[in-house]
């Protein structure tokens, strides 16, 4: 029988080691028995935590996922203006945290098969919604507003393309390069707009922030 408090400890240990196998080997042959030899455990330990692989591999997912929302939702936090929250967006997608060669080579797996998964396929659009959100709520105080949605859409493509390029790359990518990138076209994007308002704090009913034009 499991130690008490054991359950949290070993499922951070398997999520782990399915996100290195994954990201070494690919999302098919990241087999239970392969990511049980990586977290130094057995197949049965495995499936006392996770009904099956695909829960597991699923878990991993929603991992990465919650890991992304924390880098931009910290940096959110510290933005003073719109356009510093369209640029924690950008800097949350290519934080240190996000870069680590096992972490680009898993997304782009999971990615990849999510078009064949409903689960997987559901986290990819959550993802996207709420970047999209993010950034639309940043945008459309600095351009006008018909052109907020092509704008975001573009930039959302832009930050997968140099996402792919990364995980392609077959060495250690520059993030801070491709981060420098997707500035820019943020910067393009806004053009002349002239200096962005202030952010003020406890204006909305819910506590959180508004801006002034």
């Amino acid at each position: 029988m499991p130690k008490l408090g054991m359950k949290p400890i070993r499922r951070r240990q398997l999520i782990d080691a399915t996100i290195a196998v994954i990201g070494n080997v690919g999302f098919s042959d990241a087999t239970v028995s392969r990511i049980a030899k990586r977290a130094g455990v057995s197949p049965g330990i495995v499936h006392h935590y996770f009904e099956d692989k695909h829960a597991l591999l699923e878990a991993a997912m929603r991992d990465l996922l919650e890991q992304l929302r924390t880098a931009v939702a910290g940096r959110l936090a510290l933005a003073e203006t719109p356009v510093q929250r369209a640029e924690a967006v950008i800097d949350g997608n290519f934080s240190a945290e996000q870069f680590s060669r096992e972490a680009i080579t898993a997304w782009l797996a999971f990615w990849a098969h999510a078009p064949h998964d409903p689960a997987l396929m559901k986290l990819r659009r959550i993802n996207l919604a709420r970047a999209h959100s993010n950034l639309v709520s940043a945008l459309k105080w600095v351009m006008p507003r018909a052109s907020v949605d092509d704008a975001v859409d573009g930039l959302v493509a832009l930050i997968d393309g140099l996402w792919l390029r990364a995980a392609l790359s077959g060495g250690r990518p520059d993030r801070e390069a491709l981060r420098t990138i997707a500035r820019d076209y943020l910067d393009r994007l806004i053009g002349d707009t002239p200096d962005p308002p202030s952010l003020i704090k406890g204006t909305t009913r819910t506590g959180g922030f508004a801006w002034e034009r």
